[in-house]
């Protein structure tokens, strides 16, 4: 079985590899913005983590080894005054595994068409966005391996146009015996191309134009390219520097391999105290050509209350270069 997902992994990655002149050029780039203000804060070191409701978008595989409900809610203030929400439960099965459903939404303002004769806008308005719905599961294979998949329904949408599509993500955790050390592997984003399509798109064309008394209003669709979605393969690796019963402090690196960008490295550190306070700090897209990522940091807190186990509140901030800073807000409940 694992030789199995191994090949698979591997002919799904070599699909994944693409000349750095691809850059920009899939479909859907709202997927690939991080979840999490906790993942965000180490630097989107998290693949091996995993540990959380948000592993359905880094390793779904790590909700395999959760034991309780949990249910977050993440906004995010992204670049250009743009908003992405993220919403997810899990519900472990004793016996059977965990299933989980996640939602994810980018809401891009409104704007003012513009046209040729109309440069600077001719007050009709009109709004954009992107949405995806996904549903998971995984299962604890070993005391040490899981596996997990998320199957999820896409969507970006454009005045009167819209393009969807259907992808799957899938990942593997393995707890070592070396000190307890984990190693992630995850594939997100395999899938079909997206196609834009709709009324807009419908024109009025002369299909002989040097025929005199035909029909020049004959009705006609606009032909639209269609474009892969971002693949993305990530491996992880993360330790705990230190192990006690007040003091965790964590050290994760995770390499990522892109179909429309270059290779890079993320790196992040978690330091939490007697499981209430937690303080994070990581560097984004080490390596990557032209990026304006990159420190990263974010607190957190985490504490029981009567009614439900634990409450967790969550904040991460990321430098962002030219693009304006980015940050993001997070609350999670487990019950």
């Amino acid at each position: 079985m694992r030789k199995f997902i191994f090949i698979l992994f591997l002919i799904i990655a070599f699909s994944a590899s693409g000349e750095v002149t691809k850059v920009g050029t899939t479909a859907a780039p709202f997927l690939t913005i991080p979840v999490g203000p906790r993942a965000l804060g180490m630097g989107g070191a998290f693949v091996s983590i995993a540990d959380d409701a948000t592993a359905m978008f880094w390793n779904v595989a790590g909700i395999g080894k959760l034991t309780h409900i949990e249910a977050v809610l993440i906004h995010t203030n992204w670049i250009f005054d743009t908003y992405f929400e993220y919403a997810g439960v899990i519900i472990p099965v004793p016996g059977l595994g965990t299933f989980g459903a996640n939602f994810t939404y980018m809401n891009l303002g409104e704007m003012e068409q513009t046209t040729e004769a109309d440069p600077d806008g001719n007050d009709i308005k009109f709004s954009c966005g992107s949405f995806s719905f996904g549903l998971a599961f995984a299962r604890q294979l070993t005391d040490r391996f899981s596996i997990g998949i998320n199957a999820k329904y896409i969507q970006e949408n454009i005045m009167n146009c819209s393009a969807t599509g259907f992808a799957i993500d899938i990942g593997t955790l393995f707890r070592t015996q070396f000190k307890d050390a984990r190693l992630g592997l995850s594939i997100s984003n395999f899938g079909t191309k997206m196609q834009m399509a709709g009324n807009d798109l419908l024109v009025q064309h002369d299909i002989e134009p040097g025929i005199s008394g035909n029909n020049p209003y004959i009705n006609a669709f606009l032909s639209t390219g269609s474009f892969d979605l971002p693949l993305i393969l990530r491996v992880g690796l993360s330790i705990d520097l230190i192990n006690t019963p007040k003091n965790l402090l964590t050290l994760s690196c995770d390499a990522l391999h892109p179909n429309d960008n270059t290779e890079s490295l993320n790196i992040g550190t978690e330091y939490v105290f007697n499981n209430l306070i937690s303080l994070r700090a990581g560097y984004k897209a080490i390596y990557r050509t032209d990026s304006e990522e990159g420190f990263t940091f974010g607190v957190g807190l985490s504490k029981g209350f009567p009614g439900f186990l634990r409450f967790k509140v969550d904040y991460a901030y990321e430098l962002f270069g030219r693009l304006n800073d980015v940050q993001k807000f997070g609350v999670a409940m487990e019950f």
